[in-house]
């Protein structure tokens, strides 16, 4: 017999049993009918895989050096008393730089021209004497011995105005050296030796040094796996070499090159280079480093790609490319030399499709990809 008191509970407990039953089977069908919300476009920046004509070059750190130095040393001692430019002037060959006090040698000068008209005068006298003994020696009036003596004296003091003439000759030259005149065209230094110093013959250094900055060098070194590629177009036409000065880089310096060094440096590789530059604006300074640039020919139809488009994973080199729908797959690449920002795909790409430049990161192989057109 069931207690009264007892069928109700059964009853609500029967009712709550069937009621989670029921919402046990309607909860999977109405989950399996709901779908996942779709990921949201990731934001990227693209660029466009472009094919040009582009330079074969080379790319290392060059310095400026003068054409030519002259360092400025008097040949003789006495007082600086004239000093005709200034510091860091420009001069030209033949200008008069220097003047060391001329008295002391003038001087000299007089002396010797003075010695010889003396000689030249005794020489004259004694051929004189000398033609009249010849006479006389004919004609028995004096001994040979007497006629020797004469022909002697003659010979000897023609001999002494020739000594005395080349004693002129460097007395004038040294007079002369004491006006120092520009060796060459170029660019003053600092000034060394000052007005009222007194100068010393050969000094061990110099009075002043002057560059020739125009034209100019630009020296570099290129290694030598690159030597015989330059050797053969410097021997079929001439190479063009820009020389790129820090902070002026949309105005490079353009030159030639003309020198190549005979030896490569065993302990660097590499291999001295010199290029020759006209320098009309003077904007190469000796001393200065600056970019050289080595046009050695063109390579023409190259595929090229932003730089930063170009990703490293562990296959290799890949770039996610854009495709019309607007997702993205990930392609391998094989990439070249770098040029200017871009780089020279060699395998992999086709000129007009695009690649990813910014986002990376977010995205994977199907990805939708929101274009932007900003940083």
């Amino acid at each position: 017999m069931y207690n009264s008191k007892e069928i109700p509970r059964f009853s609500a407990n029967l009712i709550l049993n069937i009621l989670f039953l029921l919402i046990g089977f309607l909860l999977p069908a109405c989950s399996g009918d709901k779908k996942p919300p779709p990921r949201p476009a990731v934001p990227v920046l693209v660029a466009t895989v472009t094919e040009k004509t582009v330079p074969v070059e080379l790319k290392v750190i060059g310095n400026v050096e003068a054409y030519s130095t002259v360092s400025i040393k008097s040949r003789l001692s006495g007082q600086l008393v004239q000093v005709n430019f200034k510091e860091g002037q420009d001069v030209k060959q033949g200008d008069l730089l220097f003047v060391i006090d001329p008295r002391p040698y003038e001087a000299a000068l007089k002396q010797v021209e003075a010695n010889l008209a003396r000689d030249k005068a005794l020489a004259t006298k004694a051929q004189a004497d000398a033609r009249r003994y010849a006479e006389l020696i004919r004609k028995q009036f004096v001994s040979q011995q007497d006629y020797d003596q004469a022909k002697a004296t003659a010979e000897s003091l023609s001999a002494t105005v020739n000594a005395d003439e080349v004693a002129v000759q460097n007395a004038k030259l040294n007079l002369s050296y004491c006006y120092i005149k520009a060796p060459i065209t170029g660019r003053t230094g600092s000034l060394i030796a000052h007005m009222g110093n007194q100068i010393k013959a050969d000094a061990d250094t110099a009075m002043l040094v002057i560059n020739q900055i125009q034209p100019i060098y630009v020296s570099f070194a290129i290694p030598e796996q690159h030597l015989a590629a330059v050797r053969k177009f410097m021997a079929a036409e001439t190479i063009k070499v820009a020389a790129v000065i820090a902070g002026q880089e949309n105005n490079p310096e353009m030159g030639v090159l003309s020198f190549i060094d005979n030896t490569v440096d065993k302990t660097t590789g590499t291999i001295l280079c010199k290029a020759t530059f006209t320098n009309e604006a003077k904007r190469l300074w000796p001393g200065l480093f600056v970019n050289v640039v080595v046009q050695l020919s063109t390579q023409p139809n190259a595929i090229l790609v932003s730089s930063q488009a170009v990703q490293t994973s562990q296959a290799g080199q890949i770039v996610f490319v854009v495709k019309p729908d607007l997702t993205v797959e990930i392609r391998p690449v094989e990439v070249g030399r770098p040029i200017d920002g871009e780089v020279i795909i060699t395998k992999g790409l086709t000129p007009g499709e695009r690649v990813v430049t910014d986002g990376q990161l977010r995205l994977v192989p199907g990805a939708k990809v929101e274009i932007k057109t900003g940083p």
